[in-house]
């Protein structure tokens, strides 16, 4: 297609111009996936609680702003849904033994640096209580009562012998990465945390 005729002052015909931008951005916008939902997908693959806790304040800060969100624990992101009575999950002594060594409920989550045999955790904590930054068990709660899509990987509960019993409440059914994958092929964002 031709974008125009100069004329005798050297600009090109408009219509023709515009015609040729509107069509261009129609297909970048196909393209690039800008008619995508107003949603996010967060995949929570670590369950350290310097992980967890931005993964929750995301989503709930999403959540309030209107946005649509799901958040698929995965690998040790997973025990961030285990019950917090729950001590041991698995089937076998070396599924066991990795649940002992990463504890499940964010009560016992560890930070990823600086754990100082616990002394970390509490010292995060008490910074975040002083700036009233509300806990991950509280942002969790909060993420479920603002409806919040809170989906186990089924994989993962089966690699690791984790049961559904042993998740709190209110989460989505289990899903695959086939279909974690379908969540956020549809999301205007995706996050890996």
């Amino acid at each position: 297609m031709t974008v125009g005729h100069a004329t005798g002052n050297g600009s090109t015909d408009a219509t023709e111009l515009t015609e040729l931008i509107d069509r261009a951005l129609a297909e970048r916008e196909a393209r690039d996936g800008f008619n995508k939902k107003n949603k996010i997908t967060i995949v929570a693959w670590d369950g350290h609680l310097d992980r967890i806790w931005p993964t929750l304040i995301l989503s709930t800060t999403a959540a309030a702003s209107g946005m649509e969100v799901s958040v698929f624990f995965t690998f040790w992101g997973l025990f961030a849904l285990v019950k917090p009575e729950k001590r041991m999950t698995g089937k076998e002594w070396m599924t066991k033994a990795l649940s002992v060594l990463n504890p499940g409920a964010m009560k016992r989550a560890k930070l990823s640096r600086y754990n100082f045999a616990g002394m970390g955790p509490w010292m995060l904590g008490k910074v975040a209580e002083d700036y009233k930054t509300p806990h991950p068990t509280e942002l969790l709660e909060m993420a479920r009562d603002m409806g919040v899509r809170l989906i186990p990987c089924q994989m993962t509960m089966d690699l690791m012998g984790v049961k559904e019993e042993d998740l709190i409440d209110g989460l989505e059914e289990p899903i695959g990465a086939a279909t974690a994958l379908l969540e956020m092929k549809e999301s205007s964002i995706q996050l890996f945390i």
